[in-house]
């Protein structure tokens, strides 16, 4: 048995694990994942891409954005908007950099600090992205075509494991993918009621020991 961790967030933060152990990690919805030792999968935004970013931020800066590399991640300012969502969900504190370091490596997800109202002018300047916003302040964007589900089948064909031997569990809009690719997908009971109609099945929330009676409900306890 394989035990990995599907998460939009970067590895230096995932910080809420304690000392559980796991056998990989699909991080950046599924545009990073690895092992215990070694890279897996990369996708990357594209070059391209991040240069027209850059050349707009440089003429009008209108809004902070973490770029994420492989192994660190840089913000190009930081406002009350960004502090607030620092502190709201643990995140460690990103590196100050120039815009200009954004051209220096790969970039694979932006967490850019605009809002709803300004998401579709906005995306129309990241081209060959997607927006997987889960939360009014901000949204992750990733490369298209990236997502947990591509992450999860590059990490299975590693392995040469079927998807139809998988559990995946997830609460969040981010996971809506991912829950309806897989054919054993569980989400919390605490989910929002398009997450819950996109999975095969529904628990009770992770308080009261959600994960234990899906495990229970599909026999692997």
């Amino acid at each position: 048995m394989k035990l990995f961790i599907a998460t939009g967030r970067h590895r230096i933060a995932i910080n809420n694990l304690g000392d559980l152990q796991f056998d990989g990690y699909i991080t950046l919805n599924g545009g990073y994942c690895f092992d215990k030792s070694d890279p897996i999968y990369k996708h990357p935004i594209s070059q391209d891409t991040i240069a027209t970013l850059v050349e707009e931020k440089k003429k009008n800066d209108t809004f902070p954005c973490i770029f994420v590399r492989e192994k660190d991640m840089f913000i190009n300012y930081k406002n009350e908007q960004v502090e607030e969502i620092l502190e709201l969900l643990n995140f460690p504190e990103p590196l100050s950099g120039t815009l200009d370091e954004a051209l220096e490596e790969d970039v694979f997800q932006l967490i850019s600090f605009f809002g709803e109202n300004d998401e579709k002018k906005m995306m129309k300047l990241i081209l060959g992205c997607e927006s997987t916003r889960w939360n009014p302040l901000f949204t992750d964007v990733v490369p298209c075509g990236s997502s947990k589900s591509v992450g999860i089948d590059k990490v299975l064909e590693h392995y040469g494991i079927a998807k139809e031997e998988c559990l995946a569990f997830g609460d969040g809009g981010n996971d809506i993918a991912m829950l309806k690719h897989i054919p054993h997908s569980i989400v919390m009971g605490n989910a929002e009621e398009d997450v819950k109609a996109a999975a095969a099945y529904v628990t009770t929330s992770v308080d009261e020991d959600g994960i234990y009676k899906a495990l229970k409900h599909f026999g692997i306890l």
